[in-house]
């Protein structure tokens, strides 16, 4: 149900120009207004009685015949706010106790569902909160159905028309929240309904469709002053209402003026006709020539940037919240809710990989030069290493070499040749069989010398010999 307390306006935008529509029975009243600094211009004007009722007729047929109107009117304007029927409203009072502000709205849904005749569901609710003369917080809700609401909203859009408010055009006429409200009864002439309402303390204390009009051009002054007295004696404020303001067609008006003042003056209550806008009303300068009617007040006030009294235009819902509407319960819902785990467990992961990889490439980006220098320096190393070999290999290995052979020549070399660094391969004579053994012996015994080969020997005396080996820098044997 809609917040009884706070009542979520639609988002509202600088309008500077808006078409007031008013529906009063069969009658449909259209104003288009222009709002230039802080002064309005009355741009359009007329009055329509339409053949077919927008509750019981087809919704595209009724919105063809306003948008004949609107076009006869030569009105091209498609922002709307729809001044509704008083006699569409459910009305309930009811007194608020002290309480947080957060658990008023729960108390005035529990007072409106047992207020209501109907079921609150098919009602859209609004509230208008009040302080009685004894200081005692109250509230007036007012519900319109539902239904009547959708089938007016066909029938705009079969017109080509985008209503931006729905409210109660009495409402506007005599706003509640205005200081000069506070302690008036005002009255609304209708085609077929008065409107009464009474305003005190900030608020709307009672708000009735009162019986006692005739197609617009009898009226039963008798009948509506009987009816507004029986109101007034029933409301708990009625020793704050001072004035009584009427408005509507002038001639009735007036002979409705004259039967209140009989029967309301000796109450010490002043009664007036309201033919003209005051100076400076909804704090704009509204021209002479604009007609004091409840379509000019709506488009008045919202061209103001004020907000009305109650509002009743269905909040926007998306077809995302249309679906989880429909499909909120059962199996459904539960794979739903399968489906959305497993989405968002699946999007936690790729995310976080997401953002790892971004950390890392932030990572490389900053040191990428520095591991390019790098690769360029080992290549470097790579390319120049056989020349700058700090380990003097080959004298390594010649010195190995002496150090096996002995020192009286018996056993000596002839040629030496190294491939490679580490392959060796050494040729010689020796007049000693025993001391080429020895030497041998002692270079196999030698740390570094590896796959050690003993070639083919020639000859007795001197013997030819060849070896060969390899070298492994730094071997432990």
């Amino acid at each position: 149900m809609t917040d009884l307390l706070k009542i979520n306006f639609p988002n509202s935008q600088a309008l500077s120009s808006l078409l007031g529509l008013a529906l009063d029975g069969s009658r449909l009243e259209g104003v288009v207004l222009r709002r230039t600094n802080g002064s309005v211009q009355l741009q359009q004007h007329f009055s329509a009685t339409l053949s077919l009722d927008p509750l019981t007729n087809d919704p595209l047929l009724v919105g063809r015949e306003i948008r004949n109107h609107l076009e006869a009117a030569g009105i091209r304007d498609r922002r709307c706010i729809f001044g509704l029927p008083l006699k569409w409203a459910l009305v309930v009072h009811t007194k608020v106790p002290e309480m947080p502000e957060a658990d008023a709205a729960s108390y005035l849904e529990v007072e409106a569902e047992r207020g209501f005749p109907c079921d609150v569901s098919t009602l859209i609710v609004a509230t208008s909160a009040y302080s009685s003369p004894t200081g005692e917080a109250q509230a007036t809700m007012v519900g319109i159905p539902r239904n009547h609401i959708e089938l007016l909203e066909q029938v705009l859009r079969a017109a080509q028309l985008k209503p931006v408010s729905f409210s109660l055009g009495i409402t506007a006429l005599q706003q509640p929240g205005a200081d000069a409200s506070n302690g008036v009864l005002a009255l609304l002439i209708g085609e077929s309904v008065v409107g009464l309402q009474i305003t005190v303390g900030g608020g709307v204390v009672a708000l009735r469709a009162l019986e006692g009009g005739e197609n617009g051009q009898h009226l039963n002054a008798e009948a509506v002053s009987r009816e507004a007295r029986i109101t007034l004696g029933q409301c708990e404020s009625r020793q704050a209402v001072r004035r009584i303001r009427i408005f509507g067609p002038r001639e009735l008006a007036q002979e409705l003026a004259e039967e209140m003042q009989s029967r309301f003056q000796p109450m010490g209550l002043r009664v007036e006709v309201v033919t003209k806008y005051e100076r400076g009303e909804f704090g704009l300068h509204l021209p002479p020539e604009l007609p004091v009617s409840p379509a000019s007040s709506l488009a008045a006030e919202r061209l103001a940037g004020q907000k009305g009294a109650f509002e009743f235009l269905p909040p926007k819902v998306s077809a995302w919240q249309k679906f989880l509407t429909r499909y909120s319960s059962g199996v459904l819902q539960k794979a739903a809710i399968a489906v959305a785990a497993v989405l968002l467990l699946g999007g936690s992961v790729f995310g976080y990989q997401e953002w790892q990889l971004v950390r890392l490439r932030s990572a490389w980006e900053q040191m990428s030069q520095k591991a390019r220098d790098l690769d360029g320096i080992q290549a470097n190393i790579r390319k120049f290493r056989p020349w700058f070999d700090d380990s003097v290999r080959t004298l390594s290995i010649l010195r190995q070499l002496t150090e096996a052979f002995p020192e009286e020549g018996v056993v000596s070399a002839k040629a030496v040749e190294i491939r490679d660094q580490n392959v060796v391969t050494c040729s010689g004579i020796t007049r000693d069989n025993q001391e080429l053994l020895k030497t041998i012996e002692r270079l196999r015994a030698a740390p570094s010398v590896t796959d050690f080969k003993m070639g083919p020997i020639r000859g007795k005396a001197p013997m030819q010999f060849t070896f060969d080996f390899h070298w492994a820098e730094g071997r432990e044997k």
